[in-house]
């Protein structure tokens, strides 16, 4: 995607100066309220008398009320470190919290209650960027903050793209797509509100199965949220390579807040605020459509093609003095995208240019979730959900004469229903355990039809229809061994009935604090994963009313991981996370090389076996300094080897063996303006990892096509490698705060170097050569943002 932004740059500093100019006038301190709730780590339940204040500033506090409720007034714009603390409780500091003049703040604190005697030393406190937000957690995972999705350069506001700064994660520029460790994208699972949901993204699935080009799920309405990279805890199943825990925040219940915003990418409008005042219910929404199309249309972004994009995200929550917690809460996208035609035959070079597409894409996942509180120690939470995917697509090939015929007509779709329930229960300070129950009913239906050649009559490639059932159980405990050592031990067990696969896979780990300021830890898992719908009901010309692979088994995967975590000081802390993953049953093509590890296509037409295995090994490096005095910076690296054995017997590299990633990541905030209350920042991130990886051309093969598709020598898959890739991003952004509003400009860009990456190769009718296809995906946006 190219875009001339000039125009755009010279609107984006005269709204800025302008807007500054005029707010000139208003001299007054500004301050915001910052509230939420304190509660227990382990049981969920409200901390009453719990004491909250500002580090920087501890005469400006608050003290929670007996719902564990704390509101803090007069707090001055900028950003804060906030700490609660109770007494028996270790106390906890969320850093980095941005307070500006538009919105209220809105904070969820958990306290873990500290298994020391009253009479010893009371321990550091707990960082909430140290520590993911479920504390079952050994290793191999990091909280997400939505703040640092719209901070972080190459963020973009999109929850993927922030991760692939993350250790382990290599980052793609026409993707989203998450590869954790080498594996492939799509062995990664989606979770929003403890459901499983399909590729939240744009697009998704087109140009790799996993990604897509955006996230549809706003970071207006995301709350903090975890995302793992190996040995998760046994609550999760149905996942490989590593699991993104999403959640939906509350809305504000005190007042009404709305946000604007118009960028290149899209126009949002959000809002929050009260259902009814007197019973706290609250609402948060946000709908965004795509500017893209509009701005092809008038000749001022210059992409190919359209793509027309729209999403909704929004949350109900609803207390109620004596049944608990009701909340309804959905996602749901919209995607259209046409590609262009040539009509020129002269321009003719290769195949792409003589077809023609359309595709249409549906997304929705939402739900009913109710938290009940028997005790102060006990908690139950049930959600009742509905997911939907669907995908309509169809290309038309064009003869010289531009006769145009049938090229593919695809329509699919998936739905699930899943019931899901979980019991919580602290019985000590030492001793707390979870156990869950999962129950998910499929659909799915596909009909393809593809035609063997250009202009040729289609022909079935792959159809299916049916349903079946994943279920699936757990129970996690964690165990406070002494006041040092923390075990994490659990069981998971799930089951398909199409073919009544099951496991049984335990987890384990443990956290020894060895000082204040150093910690090792040792996480162990079994994992598996069933495969992508498609695979287990496909039926071709060639199997007729056999779905050959109805009997496939899951793909299987032993993690381990061990975990050094060294404190330099309050703000630099320094990880080492050295790992071994061991994949095996994976599904493969008997005397082929291929396997579903590398798989990038939405769809498969051949038989499978489960005779395929994979390993990766490395280890993830992550130096950080939080964001202090205005400054920040992450660098992190990984060394790592990823390896797959295919049907063929032979151990290849796999797809996204680059064996290296090197990430520095940094920014710098200055608060300006005649009271320095404005905001201005630039953050930049530089990325260096090895190439994409391909196999060699079959020229010969490709010579005898007769619409000249490129052909690979299978034999060598993946046994070439481009050169590495160096990638930017940069952003920067001036944020300006008025008496009860704010505006935020940013200018923000992937890819800013123009770093090229590999796409396939093709045959040029003109040049009778076949050539490698790279292209330099750059994603510009500029942005202009109300809160008020």
């Amino acid at each position: 995607m190219k875009c001339g932004i000039k125009k755009w740059s010279v609107f984006f500093v005269l709204l800025c100066l302008s807007v500054n100019v005029i707010g000139q006038k208003n001299n007054k301190i500004l301050t915001q309220v910052v509230r939420g709730f304190v509660v227990d780590a382990a049981s969920g339940y409200p901390v009453a008398y719990a004491t909250v204040n500002l580090v920087d500033k501890p005469e400006i506090g608050s003290v929670t009320d007996s719902l564990g409720r704390f509101v803090i007034k007069n707090v001055p714009i900028g950003r804060h470190n906030i700490q609660a603390s109770f007494v028996g409780y270790e106390p906890t500091i969320f850093r980095e919290i941005l307070v500006t003049s538009s919105k209220e703040v809105s904070l969820n604190i958990p306290l873990k209650e500290s298994i020391k005697e009253l009479d010893e030393v009371m321990v550091r406190p707990q960082l909430n960027k140290e520590q993911p937000l479920n504390k079952m957690v050994t290793t191999g995972a990091r909280m997400f903050s939505v703040e640092e999705a719209s901070r972080y350069a190459g963020g973009m506001d999109d929850p993927a793209r922030l991760a692939s700064s993350f250790a382990g994660i290599s980052p793609s520029m026409s993707t989203n797509g998450i590869s954790i460790h080498g594996n492939a994208p799509h062995l990664l699972q989606w979770k929003l509100e403890d459901v499983e949901i399909p590729n939240p993204n744009h697009f998704a699935d087109l140009s790799i199965l996993g990604g897509g080009i955006l996230s549809g799920l706003s970071n207006h309405v995301l709350g903090n949220s975890d995302f793992f990279t190996g040995a998760f805890p046994a609550e999760y199943d149905n996942a490989v390579s590593g699991v993104f825990d999403m959640k939906l925040r509350n809305g504000n219940n005190r007042k009404i807040e709305n946000t604007f915003q118009l960028g290149l990418l899209g126009i949002d409008f959000a809002s929050e605020g009260p259902l009814t005042r007197r019973h706290n219910s609250s609402y948060i929404f946000n709908y965004r459509y795509s500017t893209t199309g509009l701005l092809g249309e008038l000749g001022m972004m210059d992409i190919d093609g359209t793509l027309d994009y729209q999403d909704l995200n929004f949350k109900f929550n609803m207390p109620t003095r004596k049944a608990g917690v009701f909340s309804v809460w959905g996602t749901g996208l919209v995607d259209k995208s046409k590609g262009d035609f040539e009509e020129d035959t002269d321009k003719w070079e290769t195949t792409g240019d003589m077809t023609k597409s359309n595709t249409s894409q549906y997304m929705g996942a939402g739900g009913i979730s109710h938290r009940y509180f028997f005790n102060n120690e006990t908690q139950l939470k049930t959600t009742l959900a509905v997911t939907y995917f669907r995908h309509e697509g169809t290309i038309d090939s064009y003869d010289w004469n531009l006769k145009s015929a049938p090229y593919l007509d695809l329509n699919r779709s998936n739905t699930n229903l899943i019931f899901t329930t979980a019991l919580t229960r602290k019985f000590s300070a030492k001793f707390s355990n979870k156990t869950g129950f999962t129950y998910t009913k499929m659909y799915y239906n596909m009909d393809m039809n593809l035609a063997p050649h250009l202009t040729q009559p289609l022909e079935l490639i792959s159809e299916g229809k049916g349903n079946t059932d994943l279920i699936s159980a757990y129970t996690s405990s964690s165990i406070g061994l002494s006041d040092q050592v923390t075990l994490n031990v659990g069981i998971n067990a799930q089951i398909l009935t199409l073919n009544n696969s099951w496991m049984l896979e335990p987890r384990a780990g443990v956290k020894w604090q060895a000082s204040p300021k150093s910690s090792f830890a040792l996480a162990y898992g079994l994992h598996s994963r069933m495969e992508k719908m498609d695979v287990y009901f496909v039926k071709t010309q060639g199997t007729g009313d056999r779905s050959v692979n109805k009997d496939l088994d899951f793909t299987k995967a032993h993690h381990v991981m061990l975990s050094y975590g060294f404190k330099v000081s309050d703000n630099v802390n320094v990880k080492i996370e050295p790992y071994f993953q061991y994949l095996y049953d994976v599904p493969v093509i008997a005397d082929s090389s291929y396997s579903v590890q590398n798989r990038r296509d939405f769809y498969v037409e051949d038989a499978l076996v489960n005779r395929g295995k994979g390993r990766n090994i490395g280890v993830d490096l992550t130096l950080e300094r939080y964001l202090n005095k205005g400054l920040y910076y992450m660098v992190t690296a990984s060394i790592f080897d990823s390896r797959y054995y295919g049907g063929d017997r032979k151990w290849r590299n796999t797809l996204y063996n680059r064996n290296y990633i090197v990430n520095l990541l940094g920014g710098k905030e200055w608060m300006v303006g005649r009271d320095k209350q404005n905001m201005f920042s630039v953050n930049l991130k530089m990325t260096i990892q090895g190439g994409d990886r391909y196999a060699p051309v079959d020229e010969a093969a490709t010579l005898l096509d007769p619409d000249r598709v490129v052909q690979h020598d299978e034999t060598k898959a993946f046994s070439r490698q481009f050169s590495p890739m160096f990638i930017t991003n940069l952003s920067v952004g001036y944020k300006i705060n008025r008496k009860r509003v704010s505006h935020e400009f940013a200018i923000k860009s992937l890819n800013t170097t123009g770093c090229k990456e590999y796409y396939g190769h093709e045959y040029n009718f003109k040049t009778n050569r076949i050539k490698p296809i790279r292209g330099a995906t750059s994603l510009p946006n500029i942005s202009y943002k109300l809160e008020f």
